[in-house]
């Protein structure tokens, strides 16, 4: 009965990463539909952001169910639901993390940002047609600040029009 019950969570979770990824490709196709041929760079820019972040929640959402699952199965042992624990309170720790630094980043004047962070990089994608260079140190002074990270080497900002 227990091998049951974490086949079947794991078949629904498999099965909402199916329907999540179903309804991206729809809504992207209907969002490149509704703008039609007339695309210009601004709205495939602002598309962009919005496709990723919308990308990112999904992903995450996924990911909470996914640790949620372990934590609530009454067969995952000790150490799995520590460890689901912990990867799950390191997520939102992560997902905070990036949303200050892009809130700080708008605040320096730019219209639109992403900004990821793995274990090794940090990635900001700025709508910007291109950075100078007093632009970009603003920008790593804001991501140094706010991630304790000394080293400009894992940083990488890309602007994109």
């Amino acid at each position: 009965m227990k091998k049951r019950t974490k086949i079947i969570i794991l078949s629904a979770i498999v099965l909402l990463l199916g329907v999540t990824g179903y309804l991206n490709v729809v809504l992207n196709n209907s969002v490149s539909n509704s703008t039609g041929n007339n695309n210009n760079d601004s709205q495939t820019t602002a598309s962009y952001f919005a496709s990723y972040r919308n990308d990112r929640e999904s992903t995450r959402d996924q990911e909470m169910l996914y640790y949620d699952a372990i934590i609530a199965n009454e067969t995952s042992s000790e150490a799995a639901i520590k460890t689901a624990e912990d990867a799950r309170l390191s997520l939102v720790k992560q997902m905070d993390q990036e949303l200050v630094v892009e809130g700080l980043i708008k605040a320096k004047g730019f219209d639109d940002c992403v900004v990821t962070i793995s274990a090794e990089n940090v990635n900001a994608v700025v709508k910007a047609k291109q950075l100078n260079a007093t632009e970009v140190a603003q920008i790593v002074s804001v991501i140094q600040n706010q991630l304790g990270i000394d080293s400009i080497e894992n940083i990488k900002i890309i602007p994109i029009e």
